[in-house]
């Protein structure tokens, strides 16, 4: 028999990957499934952007292989996008690489920067695509603890009594996901001056930055910030372009250039068309968000409604694309949500896929229509 690599040990096949077969299969079945689960957004983009991919398929280079680094104007506009929304400047030749969706990033920046054996400092709970990235390129997933007597936010004292002599790389996502705890300023502050005290690449995942949050911030506008850190952020939740897979990493030239590196061993461009309407996406002004929100607003309520007739509790304060919502004490989530999905064909991640500290908790996703929400209501 063919063996697989080693590195396929450490890991398994991606949660929502696996659970949606099943979820597929009751669908199939005829059960009426309300998926509540996924982070996928259902709204869909402004006219304007869906013209200007539409448009730029009739362009004579639309069906060439395109630039490593991305159209020039669509590296411009993500500059000109953290300058407006965050006062954040940015070189758009030298510190903004185009992704292919932010999740790529995770593995071209730990490819880019991690041996086999270094560290990495993960937050639990935090995106599991984290760990089973660093374990993928050998290196060894350190956790540290998030948890609601915090607001999900580092431990720094704690941080500081860890053997930290190993560690290359930390990653933090504020908004934070799963619990939508936000970022602050001084938050920032303190974990610049942690990576730059303990030289270790502190990198945050920003793409929830504009739902239902009246502060979006960077870990950039930190002044000295670029010395020590990098920022991916993606189109997918600010502009529903989940599908189009289209993010960014912004940082210091030198860090970007590494990243590049392996990136431009790995794919041979974003299609033109994708990346006109990017393009068009980041016009788009303060309005786009407000219509947006709006709309997320309503659900939000709804499925706080629907957690208290859960009985579980919740932080109304919290922003993002979920609801985060501890279940009362002593319940499993996973026993949990298995029964929903039976009993009431509705399907709800368990916060235990998050790390430890996620156990006792349920997300919902703010991806599901108002009418949708109250039928999962009255299923209850």
């Amino acid at each position: 028999m063919i063996q697989t690599a080693h590195r396929l040990n450490s890991v398994q096949e991606y949660y929502f990957s696996k659970k949606l077969r099943e979820v597929r299969q009751l669908v199939a079945e005829g059960k009426p499934i309300i998926n509540m689960g996924i982070g996928s957004p259902d709204l869909a983009p402004d006219a304007s952007v869906i013209q200007a991919m539409v448009q730029g398929m009739n362009d004579a280079k639309a069906h060439e292989y395109q630039s490593y680094q991305g159209l020039p104007e669509l590296r411009q506009g993500m500059a000109d996008f953290y300058t407006k929304q965050f006062g954040v400047t940015l070189n758009p030749n030298t510190e903004i690489l185009p992704l292919m969706g932010s999740k790529e990033g995770i593995m071209h920046i730990s490819l880019a920067f991690l041996n086999e054996g270094d560290e990495v400092l993960i937050p639990n709970p935090g995106y599991p695509t984290y760990a089973s990235v660093t374990e993928l390129v050998q290196a060894k997933a350190v956790y540290y603890d998030l948890t609601a007597v915090t607001n999900w936010q580092p431990d720094f004292e704690a941080l500081e009594r860890m053997d930290l002599s190993k560690v290359k790389l930390m990653w933090v996502s504020y908004p934070h996901m799963p619990t939508g705890a936000n970022g602050t300023m001084a938050l920032f502050e303190k974990l610049i001056a942690f990576g730059k005290k303990h030289q270790i690449l502190i990198v945050n995942d920003n793409p929830y930055s504009f739902v239902l949050n009246d502060t979006p911030l960077s870990i950039l506008q930190v002044k000295g910030a670029k010395e020590v850190a990098l920022e991916l952020n993606s189109l997918s939740k600010t502009y529903n372009m989940a599908g189009w897979r289209v993010g960014m990493i912004l940082g210091k030239a030198n860090l970007i250039e590494a990243v590049l590196k392996v990136k431009s061993n790995m794919d041979s461009g974003m299609f033109y068309g994708i990346q006109k309407g990017a393009v068009e996406a980041l016009k788009l002004g303060n309005d786009w968000f407000r219509k947006q929100n709006e709309v997320y607003h309503k659900r939000r309520q709804l499925l706080f409604e629907l957690a208290e007739k859960l009985e579980c509790t919740f932080d109304k304060n919290s922003v993002g694309m979920f609801v985060w919502a501890k279940l009362p004490e002593g319940i499993s989530a996973e026993t949990f949500i298995d029964k929903v999905l039976l009993d009431k064909h509705i399907f709800i991640t368990p916060g235990s896929i998050f790390g430890s500290n996620g156990e006792g908790y349920i997300r919902f996703s703010l991806c599901v229509s108002e009418a949708k929400i109250q039928e999962a209501i009255d299923r209850f």
